[in-house]
C-alpha cells in the first residue's frame, strides 16, 4: 500500500459542509487539512471555537493543514511531528476506503495526537490510517489548539479551549462522516499520551455525551492541571513576554512567539513542563477525570493500557531488563504512577457500568531505546512500520507479526466486536492482553499484569 505522501488522482465528495477533493491513492481516499472551524485568530483567539460556514468553493483537501504546534516543543521526538505553517489550525483529515456501494457505511476512528497539550502534530506519518482503511475503517484526525492558546488558565478565557475544539470536530464528524463512507453512529475516538488523556476527560465529561460510541486511551493517564501552578507559569511567561497574564495580554503575542517563550521558560529553569493542561472546575470538566467516569460514559466500551515501560527505558546496559524488572515491581517508577496506575482506576471507576472496560499492555522492547517506551507501540496500533522515524526508533525489523495483532484488535474493537479477553473492574488479579512480551506469545492474555502498581492485599484496588 502507497504511503499518504504518494500522489493520487483527485476525488471529490460533496458533504454537507460544502465540495471537499482529495486525493484517491489505490483504494484508499485522503481528504487533508479541512476546516471543521473558524481560525482562531483576532476576536476568535483564546474564545470557544465557532463552527465553520459551508464552503462556497470546492475545498481543497490535497494536503495537511496548518498545526497548532507552530515550533517543536523538543529538538528531536519519537513521533514525527511535523510542523505546518498558517491560522487555520482547527482542521482534521480523513482518510477512508474508497467508495464500495457493497460495503455499507464503515466505522469510524476519530485520532487525538498527544504531545503533553502542549506539542504534536495531527500531520504526522505515524497517524496515517491507510491500514484502517483497509480494513474497513474511516480514519479521523483532529487538530485542536495547544499551550496557552489551548489550555490557558485566565479570568477572561474560557477553560479547556482544546477540549471544546475536540468535541466541535466530534460534532463535524456527526454531520459529515455519511459523504466520506463512515456512519456517524460507530464512532470510536481514541488517542495516545496527552491524546489518551483527552480521551478519559471526553468520556467523563457531561458534553461528550452522545458524541461517540466506543472510546480508546493509549498511555493516557488522568492527567490534570493545577490551577494556581498553571497561574503562576503563565505569570513568569507573561512576564518574559512583557505583557500582562490576561486574554489581552497574550493575544498581543503571535502563537509562535508564545510557543518560543515556553520553551525558553523550560530550558532555563529545569522544569520538565509547563504546568498547563486539563483544568477541572468548568462546565466540561465539572468533576476530577475519574470522578466523572463513574457518572459519564458508562454506555460507552473502553479500552485502555500503556507501555511496559513509558518514559523508563534504558538503551545504555545490558541489564536493563533485570532493573526494570525490579522497578517494576516496587512500583515506582514514573511510568507506573503516572500511567500505568491509572489503567485499574479507571477500570474501578467503572465496574458497575453497563459498558465493559478492557486492558491491554504493550511489552515489546525496542532495541534502541531499551524497552517498551513511550509512544512505541503507535505503528503497531496502525500499522504503518513502513512510515518515516519507525526504523530509527524501533530498529531495523520491528516484527510485523505483532503490528498485524495489535492492529487487528484495535480495528475489530472499532468496528464493534467485544475484546476476546476478559473485562477488568480494577481489582487484584484483572486480565489485560500483552502484546509482545519477550519469551511469551505475540498477544497473550494475562492476569495480574497491572498488579504491581495496585498491590495485592493493600486495598488500593478496591478503594480507586
Amino acid at each position: 500500500m502507497a504511503p499518504f505522501d504518494t500522489p493520487g488522482e483527485s476525488v471529490t465528495v460533496r458533504a454537507p459542509a460544502g465540495t471537499i477533493t482529495g486525493l484517491r491513492t489505490g483504494s484508499v481516499r485522503r481528504f487533508l487539512g479541512i476546516p471543521y472551524a473558524e481560525a482562531p485568530t483576532g476576536a476568535r483567539r483564546f474564545a470557544a471555537p465557532a463552527r465553520r460556514g459551508r464552503f462556497t468553493e470546492p475545498f481543497d483537501a490535497s494536503r495537511h493543514g496548518a498545526t497548532a504546534q507552530q515550533v517543536p516543543l523538543f529538538a528531536t521526538t519519537t513521533v514525527p511531528e511535523p510542523s505546518v505553517p498558517g491560522d487555520d489550525v482547527l482542521n482534521l483529515g480523513i482518510v477512508a476506503p474508497d467508495a464500495d456501494d457493497d460495503r455499507g457505511p464503515c466505522p469510524v476512528l476519530v485520532w487525538i495526537h498527544g504531545g503533553a497539550f502542549l506539542a504534536g502534530s495531527p500531520a504526522s506519518p505515524w497517524y496515517d490510517g491507510r491500514a484502517f482503511a483497509r480494513d474497513g475503517v474511516v480514519c479521523v484526525t483532529v487538530g485542536y489548539r495547544l499551550g496557552v492558546d489551548g489550555f490557558a488558565v485566565l479570568d477572561d478565557v474560557p477553560a479547556n479551549l482544546g477540549l471544546r475544539d475536540l468535541l466541535l470536530a466530534l460534532d463535524w464528524v456527526q454531520d459529515n462522516i455519511s459523504a466520506f463512507g463512515g456512519d456517524p453512529d460507530r464512532v470510536t475516538v481514541a488517542g495516545q499520551s496527552a491524546g489518551g488523556a483527552a480521551v478519559l476527560a471526553l468520556l467523563s465529561s457531561p458534553a461528550g455525551s452522545g458524541r461517540f460510541h466506543r472510546a480508546v486511551s493509549l498511555s493516557g493517564g488522568t492527567f490534570t492541571a493545577d490551577g494556581d501552578a498553571a497561574r503562576d507559569f503563565l505569570g513568569r511567561l507573561g512576564r518574559r513576554l512583557g505583557v500582562p497574564a490576561t486574554r489581552a495580554g497574550f493575544a498581543g503575542r503571535a502563537v509562535e512567539h508564545i510557543q518560543r517563550c515556553v520553551i525558553d521558560l523550560r530550558d532555563e529553569q529545569g522544569e520538565d513542563l509547563p504546568a498547563l493542561g486539563l483544568f477541572v472546575g468548568d462546565d466540561i470538566l465539572p468533576v476530577p477525570v475519574v470522578d466523572g467516569l463513574t457518572l459519564h460514559g458508562r454506555a460507552v466500551p473502553l479500552l485502555l493500557g500503556a507501555t511496559g515501560d513509558e518514559f523508563d527505558g534504558d538503551a545504555t546496559t545490558r541489564t536493563a531488563g533485570t532493573r526494570r524488572a525490579g522497578t517494576r515491581t516496587a512500583g515506582t517508577r514514573v511510568t507506573d504512577t503516572l500511567f500505568r496506575a491509572a489503567c485499574p482506576r479507571v477500570a474501578a471507576s467503572r465496574r458497575d457500568a453497563a459498558a465493559g472496560t478492557w486492558l491491554y499492555s504493550f511489552e515489546w522492547p525496542s532495541p534502541v531505546l531499551g524497552g517498551a517506551t513511550h509512544c512505541i507501540d503507535i505503528p503497531f496500533f496502525f500499522d504503518v512500520l513502513d512510515a518515516p522515524g519507525v526504523a530509527e526508533e524501533l530498529g531495523p525489523n520491528p516484527p510485523g507479526e505483532l503490528a498485524t495483532a495489535t492492529h487487528g484488535d484495535l480495528a475489530a474493537f472499532v468496528r464493534g466486536e467485544e475484546p476476546a479477553w476478559a473485562r477488568a473492574t480494577g481489582t487484584h488479579g484483572d486480565t489485560a492482553r500483552e502484546y509482545g512480551r519477550p519469551g511469551a506469545p505475540l498477544a497473550a492474555d494475562t492476569t495480574g499484569v497491572f498488579d504491581p502498581v495496585v498491590p495485592a492485599g493493600s486495598g488500593a484496588a478496591e478503594e480507586c
